[in-house]
């Protein structure tokens, strides 16, 4: 049985923060802990929890004032690392999702969703760390391989075989026990194939690991 997820919501407008709590409460085994419409407060409110008290997950708006959520992000992954951040958008371009998942944001999501794809959403960042759709992958995609954005990493040819599976079905947002079973591993096995592969590439979590895959073509997302 998966453990109760904790779920934070940080927009400036308190009908939407409300309308989406609701939907967030016929979720099983997720409860939103904490509700916030002033995001000038936001960092002082998690720094005075202890950590047990800490949202797993928070959904951000991005276009807020007096700060933006892009600020916020900025603030809040290095000071809170272990808080999957969602970003909450009307409308968004390759260009700032490209900058919002090197910065280690968890995922996108349209202001207007329905349960069954909110459900979704959370339980994949909460078992796998990210969410990207099918669309945002071409996004991404798209953004990678701009001239002017290319990313370009020298260290592909250290990967085994092995690791370059593991990379690919993490990339499909498969988790560490659905990874063991896909290539008869034991999960402690898929545990240390993971984190030798973040070791070798100097990266800091699952999302730098899409983007690395994306701008090396170990991963090409379906149309």
């Amino acid at each position: 049985m998966m453990s109760v997820m904790k779920i934070a919501l940080m927009d400036d407008e308190s009908l939407f923060v409300e309308g989406l709590s609701m939907l967030i409460g016929k979720i099983p085994n997720c409860e939103v802990i904490y509700k916030n419409t002033n995001p000038s407060t936001l960092i002082a409110d998690f720094s005075a929890m202890d950590e047990g008290q800490l949202p797993d997950i928070l959904l951000l708006d991005i276009q807020m004032e007096p700060i933006s959520g892009l600020v916020l992000v900025e603030q809040l992954l290095p000071n809170f690392p272990k808080i999957k951040i969602l970003i909450l958008s009307s409308h968004y371009k390759s260009n700032m999702i490209g900058h919002m998942l090197k910065l280690g944001v968890s995922g996108f999501l349209p202001k207007v969703i329905d349960l069954e794809s909110l459900q979704l959403a959370l339980e994949t960042v909460y078992k796998t760390g990210v969410y990207v759709t099918a669309a945002d992958y071409q996004l991404l995609h798209q953004y990678l391989n701009n001239p002017n954005k290319k990313v370009s990493f020298d260290l592909k040819d250290q990967l085994t075989e092995r690791e370059i599976e593991v990379i690919r079905l993490i990339c499909e947002e498969y988790t560490n026990i659905e990874i063991a079973e896909q290539l008869f591993l034991s999960k402690r096995t898929v545990e240390s194939h993971r984190q030798r592969i973040l070791d070798k590439l100097g990266l800091k979590n699952t999302v730098g690991l899409v983007i690395y895959a994306l701008a090396n073509e170990l991963f090409v997302p379906k149309k």
